[in-house]
């Protein structure tokens, strides 16, 4: 074997055996292993569900805060057909001047988050801290004209990042 072979295969070996020792020492070190748990939380503060929900598992009511008659049953329909569970459909008490309100608890937190993306980040978010369930109240303000397309709704998410336990809560741990 001539020595230039023998040089390129001690380079390689060695550039090999610091890789190594860089995985090794980045495995080590690792500091974002128990992210998203609830470890280091308040005691008795709720547990978030930041969860991103395929849309066959989002509960939603729907409400029309608008002068116009049958917006909520007709968005309603529209998010049936894109798979969600809509429990609940009618007229809100008090008009609404923005696009949306999206009022859910800590439960709901992931669920919210996608929904914000059908309404391209323009939906007001309201966090209830003592809500129980896991339902997202959409409410329809006069702004609001459709939902986003199913693009829109990729590009959104990607925009919004991922979802946050709202402050006073805690991430819920996530199974493994």
């Amino acid at each position: 074997m001539s020595f230039a072979r023998v040089r390129a295969l001690v380079v390689v070996g060695l550039l090999a055996v610091v890789a190594l020792v860089f995985v090794v020492v980045a495995v080590v070190r690792d500091t974002q292993g128990k992210g998203g748990a609830a470890a280091g939380c308040p005691e008795g503060a709720p547990l978030a569900d930041v969860t991103l929900h395929e849309n066959k598992d989002v509960k939603i009511n729907v409400y029309n805060a608008t002068d116009e008659a049958g917006l909520a049953k007709k968005v309603a329909d529209d998010f049936r057909n894109r798979k969600f569970q809509v429990k609940k459909e009618g007229n809100a008490k008090q008009q609404l001047d923005g696009v949306a309100v999206l009022q859910y608890g800590p439960k709901g937190v992931g669920s919210a988050h996608l929904l914000r993306a059908y309404f391209l980040n323009n939906a007001e978010p309201k966090f209830d801290i003592k809500r129980k369930d896991d339902t997202v109240d959409v409410v329809l303000g006069n702004s609001f004209a459709q939902l986003a397309t199913t693009t829109e709704v990729n590009q959104s998410l990607g925009d919004l990042g991922a979802p946050v336990a709202p402050a006073g809560t805690c991430p819920m741990p996530v199974d493994k």
